[in-house]
C-alpha cells in the first residue's frame, strides 16, 4: 500500500519545475513533472515519493493531516508503552 501525503506548496521554482512543500511541518522539495494541472503557492497537493501527484481540496487536506497526526500520536504512545514493558521485564 502506498500513501500520498497532503502538503502545502510554499514556493515554486519554474526553472527546475520543483516545488517546496510543507508536509506536517517538514519542508521538502518535490517534482512537478507528473502534474498536468497548474499548481500555485498555497495549493494543497498530494506528495508521493518525491513527486506531486495531484491537487487536493484544502478542507480534505486538513482533515487528512489531522488523521495523520492522530496516527503518529497513537504510534508514539504505543512505542512508549512497549519501552515501559521492556524495562519492567528486565
Amino acid at each position: 500500500m502506498c500513501l500520498a501525503i497532503p502538503s502545502k506548496v510554499i514556493s515554486i521554482n519554474t526553472e527546475t519545475n520543483m516545488a517546496t512543500l510543507d508536509t506536517l511541518g517538514v519542508k521538502r522539495e518535490a517534482s512537478l513533472d507528473l502534474m498536468q494541472d497548474n499548481v500555485l503557492i498555497g495549493d494543497f497537493v498530494l506528495l508521493h515519493v518525491g513527486y506531486i501527484m495531484g491537487k487536493i481540496d484544502e478542507e480534505d487536506a486538513k482533515e487528512s493531516l489531522k488523521l495523520y497526526a492522530q496516527m503518529i500520536h497513537a504510534m508514539q504512545e504505543e512505542e512508549e508503552e512497549i519501552k515501559e514493558l521492556e524495562q519492567a521485564n528486565q
